[in-house]
């Protein structure tokens, strides 16, 4: 445990920076996902195309997606906006499905009720049914951020500095504990992701707590 003493400052660096690689593309992701996946709800033509597509997104290795990265993008090997792309679109690909499926378990009564006090397309989508929504969509966003922390630690085989980094060290130098070290900062930094997940589903649905 003394090597873990005399490592606090790197350990919380590289949490840092892991808790960026994995948390902004999360947040990227969401908000270009919401519009595929309100549309796939709304457009059962498209349904197949956006969600299929995307889900495509999810089945490219992610140590080959960080490597073509900067031939896609023009930027360098070690460029940290090739990681913040990667984990965007599997981000994307994960979450597109789950806007629609969370769209799609509101209650119909509930819609009509809503176009019936005149809300329309768009309009009722943002103040009807996304707010309905959160509880699913928070399910799916609780999925994606923990797939993020995991993905993003493979980053480290080409030299991406955040948690992972102790995975692979730890790995060539025959030291477990150092091992131990990456898995574990992993582990709570995935659980502290849900639990801000958690409670912003608690805060923005408060009928659910009064119902109870």
């Amino acid at each position: 445990m003394t090597w873990v003493l005399d490592h606090l400052g790197d350990i919380a660096g590289y949490a840092g920076a892991h808790a960026l690689l994995a948390g902004i593309p999360l947040l990227v992701g969401l908000l270009i996902a919401l519009p595929l996946g309100w549309a796939a709800q709304r457009f059962p033509r498209l349904r197949a195309l956006l969600i299929g597509g995307s889900g495509l997104l999810y089945t490219i290795p992610s140590l080959a997606l960080f490597i073509l990265m900067p031939l896609l993008l023009g930027t360098k090997i070690l460029d940290a906006l090739n990681v913040y792309v990667a984990m965007t679109l599997y981000t994307i690909a994960l979450l597109v499905r789950t806007v629609a499926d969370a769209l799609g378990a509101v209650p119909e009564s509930t819609r009509q009720a809503a176009t019936a006090m005149g809300y329309r397309g768009i309009g009722r989508a943002l103040a009807v049914d996304l707010p309905l929504a959160v509880p699913v969509l928070a399910s799916g966003l609780r999925v994606a951020a923990v797939s993020n922390v995991s993905i993003v630690s493979v980053a480290s085989l080409i030299g991406y500095p955040q948690l992972g980094y102790y995975l692979t060290d730890g790995y060539q130098r025959s030291f477990p504990l150092e091992i131990g070290v990456g898995i574990v900062g992993c582990l709570v930094l995935a659980l502290v992701f849900d639990g801000a997940i958690r409670a912003g589903a608690w805060a923005l649905t408060p009928w659910a707590r009064v119902s109870r």
